[in-house]
């Protein structure tokens, strides 16, 4: 009754009973961090420390690389001991900056600009993006750069994205129960600096009491309301999230919530926003669900960026059998990744640990035709004749159907009676096909 949605989407288990009563614990300091240049979209952070520099928590270490990037901050205080290429939670290697800790957790200077709303949207924006803050849902989009949006494209409306809809992951649910004012109040933020009228919170139903919680908050805001959203997946996706609160279609073939009127930010940057505006605290840690069927204490831990993700899973007294599989984020979207010696970043909202049994692998068998993926896809594309495109080298089909639009949230496969692996040739076809675009645009 009145509950919110988008058409297409699947209904996986939520498998949040891992972890989603675990309140947020502070980790302690790590030996070591690694912090990388590349933890948003767009260019790399560029290096402003050499090896043997002492730093402190909250320092500067990288300048943005461009508009469309961000700063880096030490989250510890110590000596910058290597700079070199370290695994990243996306699979690959990336250049970062090691640094060693002291021990004594020595920070830079913090501010309390109590009057903080008052202060110029330009202000505002720079110390957003002198903060180093991104989009902490996975993305990594500049904050900055989604806060200054050209004067063609006016925004009436923000929507702050609660849904969490990845299985397993917990961490921005604990944030709501725990942190719920900053967040409010990083919303009140960004809807002064974009000048919207209206602002959102979307939760899916399968949180009941941060949904009370948000609606007993803002019950004095008029300007925002609390939307409760059906439970199923990809909710939270910026379209489908636009959509499910507004009724707006942002348009595929390159359409950005920008062209109708929305910005999206998602919870825990709303945070960092707040903190970043009022404190002029860079984004130097975060909440990360640590979980799964073999982790022996899941944990939400608010731990420092770059800790390494064999150090969170000891803080989480280990596992209880052999690792069979680790992801870096959630079981849909996240990255399967080869080593615990990793480590976490702005975007890291989760560490999942599955055993054998979880982790197998089903043979890929003949296309049954049956529609399946079809009738799931968010986007209303046809995964099937996009992965068939790329297969058999036709990369016009491939175009044509769309795969520069699939945003790979894997519905298709997780209903594919035949196993097809849609994604991994999805992606194959967008790394051919975005080359072919860049070429055409010379």
């Amino acid at each position: 009754m009145g509950i919110k949605t988008f058409p297409g989407g699947i209904h996986p288990h939520d498998y949040k009973e891992f972890s989603k009563d675990a309140k947020i614990e502070e980790m302690i300091i790590p030996q070591k961090v690694v912090i990388h240049l590349s933890q948003h979209i767009g260019a790399p952070a560029k290096p402003i420390v050499k090896v043997g520099d002492l730093v402190l928590a909250g320092q500067k270490i990288a300048e943005p690389g461009g508009f469309v990037s961000i700063p880096m901050h030490s989250s510890i205080s110590g000596k910058v001991t290597k700079i070199d290429k370290y695994p990243h939670p996306n699979g690959s290697e990336q250049m970062g900056i090691e640094i060693t800790s002291d021990g004594k957790d020595e920070w830079v200077e913090l501010v309390d600009e109590k009057d903080y709303m008052n202060l110029s949207n330009d202000e505002i924006k720079k110390r957003i993006q002198e903060a180093g803050v991104c989009g902490m849902g996975g993305a990594g989009f500049p904050t900055h750069v989604k806060l200054s949006p050209p004067k063609e494209n006016p925004i009436d409306t923000v929507i702050l994205n609660g849904v969490e809809c990845e299985p397993f992951l917990t961490a921005d649910y604990r944030l709501m129960l725990e942190e719920a004012d900053k967040i409010i109040n990083g919303l009140q933020i960004i809807m002064k600096v974009v000048n919207a009228k209206n602002g959102y919170i979307g939760i899916e139903l399968n949180k009941p009491d941060a949904i009370k919680l948000m609606k007993d908050k803002v019950k004095s805001l008029p300007n925002i309301e609390v939307v409760s959203l059906k439970m199923k997946y990809p909710q939270g996706a910026e379209k489908q999230l636009i959509y499910a609160t507004t009724k707006r279609k942002v348009p595929n073939k390159g359409g950005l919530p920008m062209h109708v009127g929305v910005v999206v930010q998602n919870v825990a940057s709303a945070a960092s926003i707040y903190e970043a505006v009022r404190f002029k605290k860079p984004l130097i840690e975060r909440i990360i669900s640590v979980t799964g069927s073999i982790v022996k204490n899941p944990k939400n831990l608010k731990s420092r960026i770059g800790t390494m993700y064999s150090d969170l899973l000891d803080s989480c007294d280990g596992v209880t059998e052999d690792i069979g599989k680790a992801i870096s984020g959630g079981p849909m979207m996240g990255f399967a990744i080869s080593t615990l010696d990793t480590p976490m970043t702005k975007g890291s909202s989760g560490l999942l640990l599955f055993d054998k049994k979880m982790a197998r692998v089903d043979e890929e068998h003949t296309c049954l035709r049956c529609g399946r993926c079809v009738d799931v896809c968010p986007l209303n594309l046809v995964p099937s004749f996009i992965a068939n495109g790329v297969k058999y080298n036709d990369w016009d089909l491939a175009e044509k159907a769309g795969v520069m639009d699939c945003m790979k949230c894997g519905s298709c496969v997780y209903v594919c009676p035949a196993h097809i692996k849609l994604v991994q040739w999805i992606d194959i076809g967008k790394n051919v096909v975005g080359a072919k675009i860049r070429a055409r645009k010379k």
